[in-house]
């Protein structure tokens, strides 16, 4: 209770962060949502959009001012997952790898040198990817099997990597590899890859349930030359940079689907209120009432505990549990959310004309990355029973 009482109260910002929000909030409504359809029917990132993400400054939130960025808390970057997520899931993953996981490992484990190479450029030119998952790694992340071979002042890396966020829109990559699988986990090691690498390539992009506008793509290596000065942190320390990101990374994944669920409330809510049947609105039915209510009621609760675990980061205390609470219920409301909110269009639901459809779809993802629900629930139940 002691550390709990160190924190703001969970749901009140200070007037900065009030201002950011509705900033954010204000930019997704007048500028993504006309987007929206199109991008998601194309299964293409609007070029011009990115542009206005960084001229926003959305793409540098977590970027410290002294390298060109916002200098923005963890928390704001969570306040802008959010508040794009009510619009389009699909742009609010891609701001979230660039500041919970891309950025935010550069912050923490990046040499002087590499952070004045890249966190400018992330900040105002560079969207970045987070390679980690590969096809026989998933849930299991240290089985990867692409290979570092060291060869003098260089890295020679081989393998795939499978369902990598940002690919086609991304400048730099940071690639996990085991540079002595005889070590296990403790061989794995982050390399900073540049999209032009020799021997780098992009390929193939996923045809997705949801979340279509954002790329995930395989990366495959082949002989890809990397100086020995593009190891991120310490060779054989990669396990842990990829842990703790991760665990950061759960924090915006459950603001991801928080900001789902509020925009598939707000557009079941006003169709309740236009939508006339029997001769009244819907809303005026208890039963409509009370399937909002609920709704709403579980929205809250998801918000709290996305906003403690981000509180709980910001002022450096424990939240690796928290976040894995957040991430599985707010996945868990998202998907019940967005569902209910088809119900409630009816058959109008159903179809690609009102945007719940869309929102539906998106959400399946939350329960499958950046650690799935078991994995999730597993980690909850290791802390909780002191395991």
């Amino acid at each position: 209770m002691e550390q709990i009482a160190q924190l703001p109260p969970l749901t009140e910002l200070s007037q900065e962060e009030k201002f950011f929000r509705d900033t954010v909030r204000q930019f997704a409504e007048q500028e993504i949502a006309p987007l929206v359809r199109r991008m998601d029917e194309e299964q293409h990132f609007d070029p011009a959009l990115l542009r206005r993400l960084f001229e926003m400054g959305l793409m540098g939130i977590a970027v410290p001012e002294e390298y060109g960025g916002s200098g923005g808390t963890f928390f704001d970057s969570v306040l802008a997952i959010e508040m794009l997520s009510a619009v389009d899931p699909a742009v609010a993953v891609l701001v979230d790898v660039q500041n919970t996981l891309v950025i935010n490992a550069l912050v923490r484990w990046g040499a002087e040198a590499q952070k004045r190479t890249y966190l400018p450029r992330l900040a105002s030119e560079y969207a970045g990817a987070y390679a980690l998952s590969e096809a026989g790694s998933g849930s299991d992340a240290f089985a990867l099997q692409t290979r570092a071979e060291s060869r003098g002042n260089t890295w020679i890396l081989n393998g795939r990597k499978l369902w990598i966020t940002n690919s086609r829109e991304s400048g730099v990559f940071i690639i996990f590899a085991n540079a002595d699988p005889a070590a296990g986990y403790k061989g794995i090691t982050a390399f900073l890859v540049e999209k032009d690498t020799p021997g780098f390539t992009i390929g193939r992009k996923e045809d997705k349930l949801g979340i279509r506008a954002s790329s995930t793509c395989e990366l495959i290596l082949d002989g890809c030359e990397v100086p020995a000065s593009q190891v991120l942190g310490e060779v054989g320390r990669g396990y842990k940079i990829a842990i703790e990101t991760l665990n950061e990374g759960r924090i915006g994944i459950g603001a991801q689907m928080l900001g789902l669920a509020e925009g598939a409330w707000g557009h079941a809510a006003r169709y309740a209120k236009e939508r006339k049947q029997f001769g009244k609105p819907l809303v005026e039915f208890q039963a409509m009432q009370f399937q909002l209510a609920e709704m709403a009621t579980e929205i809250e609760a998801a918000r709290l505990l996305v906003y403690n675990a981000a509180r709980l980061k910001d002022a450096g205390l424990s939240f690796r549990k928290e976040a894995a609470m957040c991430k599985y219920f707010s996945s868990q409301v998202a998907e019940r959310v967005a569902s209910l909110a088809v119900e409630v269009f009816g058959g109008m639901g159903f179809v690609r004309d009102y945007p719940v459809e869309k929102l539906y779809r998106d959400a399946k993802i939350g329960k499958i990355y950046e650690g799935t629900s078991f994995m999730q629930l597993a980690v909850i139940a290791k802390m909780a029973l002191d395991l």
